[in-house]
């Protein structure tokens, strides 16, 4: 399993909770077209205006082919949700879910 972790900054607190909400009213459709992610997880902190988007891949192609599709993609909400700082992949060695 593969993950691509993008960093985002500068948001306003409020906009971060909106997107999340509104990304999870959206969840249950699955990932946006041309990514083939098995999961997703979003951290947001408000106070800071800082989040990361967590998108996890099956197999290191469904990676390359999500990280294109998504680096193609800008936020929906605007300016307010902050700036992406960076994008890094990783092989996912623990997976602990209880």
């Amino acid at each position: 399993m593969y993950a691509r972790v993008a960093r985002w900054e500068g948001a306003d607190g409020e906009a971060l909770r909106r997107t999340a909400e509104e990304m999870n009213s959206r969840a249950a459709s699955g990932p946006p077209p041309g990514v083939p992610a098995s999961g997703f997880l979003m951290l947001i902190d408000p106070d800071s205006g800082r989040s990361l988007a967590v998108a996890l891949f099956e197999t290191e192609e469904a990676l390359r082919e999500g990280d294109e599709a998504l680096n193609a993609m800008n936020p929906e909400t605007g300016e307010d949700v902050g700036k992406r700082t960076s994008v890094e992949t990783y092989e996912v060695a623990v997976d602990v879910r209880v």
